[in-house]
């Protein structure tokens, strides 16, 4: 196992196995890791809004008998008066025993990693990687679908910004016979790289304009908002928000058993009307990413 993680693919389908192993022993007996990490401390630094990711950090180390401190804002920290994220992390490293940062700038992970005296989590940075977020999908799909291998993936939604995109098309092109479809408009593709990457490794994928049409095909559908922090021209941003909304007309031609999963927060791409349908997974997805990461924070400080 990795000493750090900050990037999807610092982790072999080993070390995946082996956390969705631990996850699903943790479902099944929770009261087996109420200590397992009794007086260990979490460092969250969080330079970027956070929800469902500080939260499930906090609530997994709790879980596990440990404590947590640390910063939800940058305005909170000295990054105000221009301290600079090697120096923050080499500091935390006095007071804690593992680290999670969540930054919006490309890198700032892989920085702060090379300074880290204690083991260092990526939760996001920029629009680039979010590999946590990777094995809570990771984990969901394997929980719902029994299997890894062999999936018609689709992506839907902002596929140039989204880092947790990135992230899991970079990871489950590992697993044998897993195809994609992207479905996108041309402002929003999935970065060039990603697709080299698939062609390099002869995965299969299409891309498309009209989810309408593709949905048939899918086991699996990741929606994924318009990510107007990312966008410098606020009237782009309004012309593609609403370009794809998932709803239950759009779901008369897709599969009984498709799995829907977002990484959330959703804003208008999925319609309320579908959360009760059975194949809506978003909010167990949600709840999926406590449990893996409980996983991750005792493989990386090496506790049973």
């Amino acid at each position: 196992m990795t000493k750090h993680l900050v990037n999807i693919n610092d982790l072999t389908l080993e070390d995946v196995d082996s956390l969705i192993n631990l996850s699903e022993d943790i479902l099944e007996k929770p009261e087996d890791y109420r200590e397992s990490c009794r007086y260990k401390k979490l460092v969250t630094m969080f330079y970027e809004p956070s929800t469902r990711t500080r939260l499930s950090f906090e609530a997994a180390m709790l879980s596990l008998g440990g404590t947590y401190l640390g910063f939800s804002d940058a305005g909170q920290s000295s990054a105000v008066k221009g301290e600079s994220v090697a120096d923050t992390i080499r500091t935390v490293s006095m007071y804690g025993d593992i680290a999670v940062i969540r930054h919006p700038k490309e890198g700032s992970a892989k920085r702060a990693s090379e300074f880290a005296g204690i083991p260092l989590i990526n939760a996001g940075d920029g629009g680039r990687q979010h590999p946590t977020q990777t094995l809570t999908d990771l984990l969901t799909i394997h929980k719902l679908k029994g299997t890894l291998k062999g999936l018609k993936i689709g992506v839907c939604g902002d596929l140039k910004f989204g880092r947790t995109v990135h992230s899991l098309v970079d990871f489950m092109r590992n697993y044998p016979g897993n195809e994609f479809i992207f479905v996108s408009p041309k402002e929003l593709a999935i970065p060039d790289y990603i697709l080299e990457n698939l062609e390099k490794h002869s995965v299969g994928y299409e891309q498309t304009g009209n989810l309408d049409e593709a949905i048939a095909q899918m086991d699996v559908l990741y929606m994924t908002r318009v990510q107007k922090e990312r966008f410098f021209n606020e009237e782009e941003y309004i012309r593609l928000k609403d370009l794809y909304i998932l709803d239950k007309q759009k779901l008369v031609n897709a599969k009984k058993d498709l799995t829907i999963l977002h990484p959330l927060p959703r804003v208008n791409e999925i319609s309320m009307d579908i959360d009760d349908d059975p194949r809506a997974a978003y909010f167990q997805q949600a709840g999926f990413g406590k449990i893996i990461r409980m996983a991750l924070i005792m493989k990386l400080l090496e506790v049973k």
